[in-house]
Formats: structure tokens, C-alpha cells, sequence
């Protein structure tokens, strides 16, 4: 009797759960309002992406302060990365935590990111929930980027700068 696919299937489970370990470190960049660089405590960095929004491109209005309220938020402290994946940039996709904060959702909540609807299915349903209620409540109170009258997505954005 062959075990090899069992042997794969362990192998597989503990890779994914070695990826799936949070990342601890130091912030040492803020690129924009929703990637970042984490310096872990071996010196290694990593890049990473907030899951489940997406802020203004610095380019865009609102993309400055966007950038501006995430460095406020985390630059040079302690974060943790929860993260799932990598994308094609090859960064880590993940809530990033300070002080048990969770940092993309405070970007929704002040109006600075939108909640990244393409992507939510790879959110909890509790964040799904969370992200949603945060965006519908900061363009009821048109906070930041809702106070203009037609803002753009940064998905569309690109799109059109291609």
C-alpha cells in the first residue's frame, strides 16, 4: 500500500498552516493607504497588502491623505499580520493589527479606502460585515473621500490610466 498521498496531503497542511502564521514586526514603510513594509524581528522585510480594501492611488485625490492616515496609524510601530496568500506582487495579503486595532478597517471607517468587494470572499464573514457597515456608514456621514460628489474607485482608476 503507497501513503504518498496521504505524505502529500500532511506536507500540504503544513505548509499551508506555516503560511497562514502571523507576521509580527515593525513597520518601516507606508507605500500607500494600503501597503506596507514590515521589518520582522530577524531583519527579514516584507511587503504588505491590507486585505479587503482599497485605498486611493497616491496619484488620486484622497491618495495622499490615505497614505498620510496610514503612516499616522502604523508607521514605526509594532503590527501584526494575519495573512492568507501572497498576491502576483508577491506580497502578503492580511489585516495588519495595532495595538489590536485592525488598521484597513479604520481606513474604511475614516473614509480613506474603500471595502474591496472583488475580494471579500476571501474576508471572514464577520469582516465582510464589518468593512461593509464601516464604508455604508462613512458615505452616510461623508467622511473623507465621500465628501466629494463622484469619487473613483481606485480599481477604475487604474483601468483608466492603462
Amino acid at each position: 500500500m503507497i501513503r504518498l498521498p496521504w505524505a502529500c496531503l500532511c506536507l500540504a497542511t503544513v505548509l499551508a498552516h506555516a503560511q497562514a502564521s502571523p507576521l509580527k514586526g515593525r513597520v518601516v514603510h507606508v507605500a500607500d493607504g494600503d501597503t506596507i513594509t514590515v521589518l520582522d524581528p530577524m531583519n527579514e522585510s516584507f511587503r504588505v497588502r491590507l486585505a479587503g480594501i482599497d485605498a486611493p492611488e497616491k496619484a488620486q485625490p484622497w491618495g495622499k491623505v490615505s497614505q498620510q492616515a496610514m503612516a499616522d496609524l502604523v508607521a514605526g510601530r509594532e503590527v501584526i499580520v494575519e495573512w492568507r496568500k501572497r498576491d502576483r506582487y508577491h506580497r502578503l495579503v492580511g489585516v495588519v493589527r495595532v495595538d489590536g486595532v485592525d488598521a484597513g478597517l479604520t481606513q474604511v471607517a475614516e473614509g480613506l479606502a474603500w471595502h474591496y468587494l472583488d475580494y471579500e470572499k476571501e474576508q471572514t464573514p464577520e469582516d465582510r460585515l464589518l468593512y461593509a457597515n464601516a464604508e455604508r456608514e462613512a458615505r452616510a456621514q461623508q467622511k473623507g473621500l465621500w465628501r466629494d460628489p463622484d469619487p473613483v474607485p481606485p480599481w477604475v482608476w487604474r483601468r483608466r490610466k492603462r
